[in-house]
């Protein structure tokens, strides 16, 4: 057997000269592309086994061993969208014969597939981390793994830079008041500590202790790897102890279970009753930083508490507490009006010489 249809793709079966057996999906139901692949394949074995030419390994084997190698990455479902976006456009491929243009291509017919923007393309930030996915997975390949001989480099796109979204006082409190009983808790605990997503509803009560007022947070969890300990202000305290009771592990719950998600469909419903826009949960977490900025609170103290690895990252707030820097800008105020004082007084001796010497030769001219 050679090739053959399962279904409507077409496969191959045969065996190379050194006895090895081969049988793969050819990636296409024309049956003309898919003996021209056979027959490359079947030319590829020959030069490998007979000739000691390096093995023309898939993108489907390199996304395999990628996937073998960083399944502990806390993104790696990330990667396997990714990898299941690009699979279409470079099945059955050979990594050498992939090139630069060709992923490009791909990049750019990236678009939303749900919500009010779906066809429409992604944003520059989205191409990049795809982009980024590729050149990891080429620098596997030929660095570690020794499979290529080349690495593809991008140029990433140009990402605009956005700013930072988060609520008011009062913004807050109407998303409070328009969400289900099961989300207020999170969402409430979120606000109160800056925590992300993941690391709530994944939070244990062996992670907390009531008569300290602290939680934490592992390093294998926060995303910086290095652990969180915050301080429990009374809002996160009234969030923690209404969840008393209702599960022996996990902390927020619904119906008894642990927490799988935010419940996109009420939160997304809640935000429009509240008349937010624009709005992710993630956001809560800005929301937190902003306004513990707003109240004075040092960027070096907000690293430590939001767990973030650089300072670079907290700069991002810096903007939102200009009271801090009234001091110094007052400074100008004494030196303005030093200036204008010491201008006008120049400015009224310019002027009385000059009308002392235009009299005099008025003076001068109607004399005798």
């Amino acid at each position: 057997m050679s090739i053959y249809q399962r279904g409507k793709t077409w496969w191959c079966d045969f065996a190379t000269p050194g006895g090895n057996r081969v049988r793969q999906s050819l990636g296409t139901r024309d049956r003309a592309k898919a003996q021209e692949l056979y027959d490359k394949l079947m030319a590829e074995r020959w030069r490998v086994e007979k000739l000691g030419e390096k093995p023309a390994y898939t993108w489907e084997q390199a996304c395999v061993r990628f996937l073998r190698e960083k399944a502990h990455k806390k993104s790696i479902n990330d990667d396997k969208t990714k990898i299941a976006y690009f699979t279409p456009f470079f099945i059955a491929r050979a990594l050498r014969d992939i090139r630069r243009d060709e992923v490009l291509e791909a990049v750019s017919l990236l678009a939303y597939e749900v919500g009010p923007t779906k066809g429409e393309p992604v944003s520059a930030a989205t191409k990049n981390r795809y982009l980024a996915f590729i050149a990891t997975l080429w620098n596997m390949a030929a660095n570690e793994w020794e499979w290529i001989d080349r690495q593809l480099v991008f140029k990433r796109f140009k990402e605009p830079k956005i700013r930072i979204r988060w609520l008011k006082k009062e913004e807050a409190n109407r998303l409070l008041s328009e969400l289900a009983p099961h989300l207020q808790p999170i969402v409430r605990f979120a606000l109160a500590t800056g925590f992300r997503h993941s690391n709530i509803i994944d939070l244990e009560w062996s992670q907390v202790n009531l008569v300290k007022r602290i939680a934490w947070i592992h390093p294998d969890q926060a995303k910086a790897e290095s652990a969180i300990g915050m301080p429990l202000n009374e809002t996160a305290m009234e969030a923690l102890v209404a969840q008393l009771g209702k599960h022996p592990r996990f902390v927020f719950t619904y119906r008894g279970e642990k927490l799988q998600s935010k419940a996109t469909t009420g939160w997304t419903n809640a935000l429009k009753r509240a008349m937010i826009y624009n709005f992710r949960f993630h956001d809560l977490r800005h929301t937190w930083a902003s306004w513990l900025v707003q109240a004075g609170v040092p960027l070096h103290i907000l690293k430590e508490l939001g767990g973030w690895h650089s300072m670079e990252m907290v700069q991002r707030y810096a903007h939102l507490a200009p009271e801090n820097l009234r001091g110094h800008t007052d400074a100008i105020d004494s030196l303005i009006v030093s200036a204008v004082h010491n201008g006008t007084k120049t400015s009224q001796v310019n002027l009385t010489e000059e009308l002392e010497q235009i009299t005099k030769k008025a003076l001068h001219i109607v004399a005798p």
